[in-house]
């Protein structure tokens, strides 16, 4: 059995892929980023199963998973995620994902779930999936709230600080305390950040 594991985590990614191996599963490929993923599919792309971290860099929300579902129909995909709500699951399984996996769970029911995608049935645990969606304490100001809508909305500094009545430089350094709170890599990262946890739906 051919599994080939896409995240950003190295610490993980390396866990979850030695458990794998130490299950059973004969080989498992890793990588870090939806381009080096696309890389491995483009030299062999004969995988029993792919499992796809939401939050790696090139997956910009769910549009990566659609991307590879797109290039590679005949490969099943699962999304895994430690962070992702049950929306988001439910979304990525009417994209077409053959599951989706909380890194919360063991590393044995990650690997039960492993088991039951390659025997072509759809992985969702329940008790994630009927969780009833809560809106989170952002720990955000109420400028910083109003910047990150901006971003979500795909707005360029400029226009959020017209939308606002402040300055250009204001927006900048709301931008980059937004990135230092939420652990985002960029603007784009904190968007995704604040989509996926439903913060402005």
């Amino acid at each position: 059995m051919k599994l080939l594991l896409a995240d950003d985590h190295d610490l993980v990614r390396d866990s979850v892929a030695a458990y794998l191996r130490n299950e059973g599963f004969e080989e498992v490929i890793t990588s870090a980023s939806v381009d080096q993923t696309i890389e491995i599919l483009q030299a062999d792309s004969a995988f029993d199963l792919i499992l796809l971290d939401y939050q790696m860099p090139g997956m910009n929300g769910l549009k990566g998973l659609e991307q590879l579902l797109s290039d590679y129909p005949g490969v099943p995909i699962a999304i895994i995620s430690g962070a992702a709500s049950a929306e988001v699951a439910r979304r990525a399984i009417e994209c077409g994902a053959v599951g989706f996996v909380p890194k919360s769970l063991p590393a044995k029911s990650i690997a039960g779930a492993v088991h039951i995608m390659v025997s072509g049935t759809v992985f969702a645990p329940f008790e994630f999936m009927s969780q009833k969606e809560a809106k989170p304490e952002t720990g955000l100001t109420s400028r910083e709230t109003e910047v990150l809508r901006g971003l979500c909305e795909g707005k360029a500094n400029k226009e959020i600080a017209l939308d606002l009545g402040l300055s250009e430089v204001t927006i900048k350094l709301h931008v980059r305390t937004l990135g230092r709170k939420l652990e985002a890599r960029n603007r784009t990262h904190a968007a995704m950040i604040a989509r996926e946890m439903g913060w402005f739906d």
